[in-house]
């Protein structure tokens, strides 16, 4: 059980970074994970009256504030009409309706979890992170970052004209998951992020095609030459959800489906 000794609801960014330099203070977001850890905290940081917990969505990217629900993920119309549904389909097996009204989206990307669903889903996307001393950083160099004690303020996903799908397997619907995987294709590219490895996601880019063309050019076996490299392409552990080689085996089977659903989908 997790004990904290004083709680600050800050008034600004400054004083919640000023705090956060202390290896006894944390950040906390909507508390579900954290409040199932050990340890004790010196003084809680609430970011929750910073105004950041909002959606912001104009021609170029959505800005999606760190104290943003995963439940408003969910709901958000801009988000599911943009990528297909992927990101609502990233967080719907998340727990259950409560807990996803609670957790939070920098609480999800800053602890790069192995096992999140949010992080896979959003690293085959354009996004970028918003630290509040490091500056705009692009997600995927973000996530090899060795932890700080600098503050995710939002992520930025931009509008590129990207078509996406997001597929996991489990257990059962709510339980952790044994392998997530997002696809998606951008200006020719076939990029895939796989997550629950169970290490943490990782994203490789598949194939270059021409612009444009990259949909067009998928065939039975061009799904299936890339399904493959993408099975050989990730390192995979295992644990007790599942050994390396099945959650290489899913990779390809998942990776499979999510190109051949973007293809249906432009047919």
């Amino acid at each position: 059980m997790i004990t904290i000794q004083n709680y600050r609801k800050v008034e600004d960014l400054a004083e919640a970074y000023e705090l956060n330099q202390k290896k006894a203070n944390r950040i906390v977001g909507g508390m579900m994970w954290l409040r199932m850890s050990k340890g004790r905290v010196q003084t809680a940081i609430d970011l929750s009256g910073l105004g950041l917990d909002t959606i912001e969505e104009d021609e170029q990217e959505f800005r999606i504030g760190c104290m943003t629900t995963l439940r408003q993920l969910e709901l958000h119309e801009g988000l599911q009409k943009y990528f297909g549904g992927a990101v609502r389909e990233s967080v719907r097996h998340i727990v259950g309706t409560q807990f996803r009204n609670g957790a939070t989206v920098g609480g999800s990307i800053f602890g790069r979890f192995g096992f999140s669903d949010v992080l896979t889903c959003f690293l085959a996307m354009d996004s970028y992170v918003e630290l509040y001393q490091g500056g705009i950083v692009p997600l995927r160099e973000f996530v090899q970052m060795e932890r700080d004690r600098d503050i995710l303020v939002r992520l930025i996903v931009k509008k590129d004209g990207r078509k996406a799908v997001c597929l996991s397997e489990r257990a059962c619907s709510t339980d952790f998951p044994i392998l997530v995987c997002a696809v998606s294709i951008s200006e020719g590219r076939v990029e895939v992020a796989i997550g629950a490895r169970p290490m943490k996601a990782e994203v490789v880019t598949l194939a270059e095609m021409a612009e444009d063309q990259a949909l067009a050019e998928l065939t039975e076996d061009k799904i299936e030459e890339l399904a493959e490299k993408a099975a050989e392409s990730f390192r995979f552990g295992s644990n007790m959800r599942g050994s390396a080689q099945y959650r290489q085996h899913l990779a390809y089977v998942l990776v499979k489906r999510g190109l051949k659903k973007l293809w249906k989908e432009e047919a």
